[in-house]
């Protein structure tokens, strides 16, 4: 036992931390919606939630500097809106009917892959209201299920804008909700000092695995990375259907 977890835990999140900070580091998105799943087979969901929350903090400190450079102007619209929204979408978590939660959370996760299917719109910038709904949506399903992506992947890349554009931008977006899980969660009482541990014992695997994602990136083309994220995105939808049908 280490920090009160077992071997077989801890090995399970590592291997598991390791291959979702690959997708991070090439796709921008994906650590939460491939990790926390495999980290709720060996600790309990909840803890599996903050522990990927903690790693997205503490992943996105890392490179921040550097992805809020290349961001577009409007991660500050959707951090602020996503924020403010976070605390509700963990309280309505609390007072939905568990099979309501699953299907509501599948079905955001297939509308999201819809979006990507989509003819890709020009560069700029959705409106105001587009953007704020965006962040809020982010911010209620980073509370609700831990998915802040769903709304925030289409908005980046369902317009022609470069690659590394869209993954700064969704990556500075992750960090600040990933902040904002920690802080509800705590303010609720449901975290405890058990998750920031075993995140500590798993961020050097997730150091590895954004590394070798980050490498990755740079030697893809545009629209072999599109593809990536788009099977990433897919799957995502495809497993939270399994686990609708499976309930």
């Amino acid at each position: 036992m280490i920090a009160g977890f077992s071997f077989a835990a801890i090995a399970v999140a590592l291997t598991a931390a390791l291959a979702a900070a690959f997708v991070r580091g090439l796709a921008g998105f994906g650590m939460a919606i491939l990790l926390v799943p495999v980290l709720g087979l060996a600790i309990p969901p909840a803890e599996a939630v903050v522990v990927g929350n903690w790693l997205g903090v503490l992943i996105g400190l890392k490179d921040l500097r550097r992805n809020l450079s290349a961001a577009e102007s409007s991660v500050k619209t959707i951090v602020i809106w996503a924020v403010l929204v976070t605390p509700l979408g963990v309280f309505a978590l609390a007072n939905t009917a568990p099979p309501l939660a699953r299907l509501l959370i599948a079905l955001v996760a297939v509308a999201a892959f819809i979006a990507m299917l989509l003819p890709q719109r020009e560069p700029h910038p959705p409106g105001r209201l587009a953007t704020g709904l965006t962040g809020m949506a982010s911010g209620f399903l980073t509370g609700f299920a831990g998915m802040p992506g769903p709304p925030v992947v289409p908005y980046y890349l369902g317009r022609r804008i470069e690659p590394k554009v869209a993954r700064a931008s969704m990556l500075v977006i992750f960090m600040a909700t990933s902040l904002a899980g920690i802080l509800s969660a705590s303010a609720l009482g449901v975290a405890t000092l058990r998750e920031p541990l075993m995140a500590l014992l798993l961020f050097p695997a997730v150091l590895v695995g954004d590394a070798l994602g980050h490498r990755a990136f740079g030697k893809v083309s545009a629209r072999a990375w599109r593809t990536f994220t788009g099977i990433v995105l897919g799957a995502a939808a495809v497993g939270a259907l399994l686990k609708l049908l499976q309930a």
